[in-house]
C-alpha cells in the first residue's frame, strides 16, 4: 500500500511502522551481511544477500519531550550543585522508542546514581539490575553496561549506561547505593567479563571459577557435544554453522 505522498511505508526506512530501524540516524558500529551476520557461508536463513549498517541511537536534542526534560533539568542542577560539571557526567542523553537513556562517564556512576535516588525531584528508588552487552564493533567501548532505575514515588522509568573499552572493562560498582545490584553485577561479570571495582565480592556465580572466558560475549564460541537422536548424528552447535 502506498500514501498519499507516494512513499510506500514498507520501504521507507524512516516510517514509524519500522521501529527496528533508525535510518540513517544514529552511530554506525559495523555492516552486517545476512540476518544472523555470518561471515563464512553459514547463514541458513535466506536472506544471505541482505546488507544493512547496524547502528546505536545518536544523542538526543530539547526539547525531548514530556517529563524527560524535568528529569534532565533537575539531574543536571543537582550534579552542579554538587560543583560537577553536567557533561563532564552525563556524555550524552538519547530518546529512542519513547525511552530515555543517560550515558554517563564511568567515573562518576556512583555520584550520578546518588544523586537519583536521593534527590526529592527525582527519587528513583529501586535499580532492577544491571545488564551486560558487547559490541564488537562499537571501538574503544565495546563492553555496555546498562542500568534500569525506576522512581516508585513519580511513577518513571530511565535508563543509565556505561560503556568501557574491553582492553579496560572495569568500572565503579553501585551495590552501595542499589544494594539490589550486588548480584547483577556478580552476572555481569561472570559473563561479560564486567570487572566493578569496590563490589564486595565479585565472583562467579554461574561458571566455574577456573573458566576461561564470558560466555554471552559475541566473540565467544558457540562450543557443545555432539546429540544423537533416533540414529542420526547431529553435530555440536559450532560445527553445523558459525554466526560469528
Amino acid at each position: 500500500m502506498t500514501e498519499a505522498n507516494g512513499v510506500n511505508p514498507d520501504k521507507d526506512l524512516n516510517a514509524e511502522n519500522l521501529p527496528g530501524s533508525r535510518g540513517d540516524q544514529g552511530e554506525p558500529i559495523r555492516v552486517q551481511r545476512g540476518m544472523f551476520g555470518a561471515n563464512n557461508g553459514g547463514d541458513t536463513s535466506g536472506y544471505g544477500g541482505l546488507v544493512r549498517p547496524v547502528r546505536l541511537p545518536g544523542p538526543a536534542s530539547r526539547p525531548y519531550g514530556g517529563w524527560f526534560d524535568e528529569v534532565a533539568d533537575e539531574l543536571e542542577g543537582a550534579l552542579e550543585e554538587q560543583s560537577l560539571v553536567p557533561e563532564n557526567a552525563i556524555e550524552k542523553t538519547v530518546v529512542d522508542r519513547d525511552e530515555l537513556t543517560f550515558h554517563i562517564a564511568r567515573e562518576h556512576l556512583p555520584r550520578v546514581a546518588r544523586t537519583l535516588r536521593d534527590d526529592p525531584a527525582l527519587r528513583f528508588e529501586l535499580c532492577t539490575g544491571v545488564s551486560g552487552v558487547h559490541f564488537p564493533g562499537d571501538k574503544g567501548r565495546e563492553l555496555h553496561a546498562v542500568y534500569h532505575l525506576r522512581s516508585i514515588t513519580h511513577n518513571r522509568l530511565i535508563r543509565l549506561e556505561v560503556s568501557v573499552p574491553d582492553s579496560d572493562p572495569h568500572l565503579p560498582s553501585i551495590v552501595d547505593v542499589y544494594p539490589t545490584n550486588d548480584w547483577h553485577e556478580r552476572e555481569a561479570y561472570d559473563f561479560f567479563g564486567l570487572i566493578f571495582d569496590g563490589h564486595p565480592a565479585l565472583t562467579r556465580i554461574m561458571m566455574p571459577d577456573d573458566w576461561q572466558g564470558f560466555p554471552q560475549r559475541k566473540d565467544y564460541p558457540l562450543g557443545g557435544i555432539p546429540v544423537e537422536y533416533k540414529g542420526a548424528q547431529i553435530p555440536a552447535p559450532d560445527q553445523r554453522r558459525s554466526y560469528s
